[in-house]
């Protein structure tokens, strides 16, 4: 079974900065598409951000652009979301799936990883 590893996550005050990753294990995202998805409590799981492994095309939640940048690093076959400003409604638990396509649908996606949790006071 394809295992993606999400990790970075934490508590951080309203204008603080998280970095979260996302590693596959016995998978390589090339060819793939990365998305970072976040769901709060008692809300609907919401894309945050995509990547297109090979051509570095992304898109990003209008709440998050200028905020959130993704990135990928192929070395170490590992995506990121650098996360700046953040903000109370930012708090959620974030989780990486890996698909084919670039998009901000969940249902796109076929494997996702754990989440990690995100905590932003104001």
């Amino acid at each position: 079974e394809v295992q993606l590893q999400a990790s970075g996550g934490g508590s951080v005050q309203a204008g603080g900065s998280l970095k979260l990753s996302c590693a596959a294990s016995g998978f390589s995202f090339d060819g793939h598409a990365i998305g970072w998805f976040r769901q709060a409590p008692g809300k609907e799981r919401e894309g945050v951000s995509c990547i297109g492994w090979s051509d570095g095309y992304t898109l990003y939640r209008d709440s998050v652009k200028d905020r959130f940048t993704i990135f990928i690093d192929n070395a170490k076959n590992t995506v990121y979301l650098q996360m700046n400003s953040l903000k109370p409604e930012d708090t959620a638990t974030y989780y990486c799936a890996a698909g084919l396509w670039a998009t901000l649908q969940a249902g796109d996606f076929g494997s996702w990883g754990q989440g990690t949790q995100v905590t932003v006071s104001s």
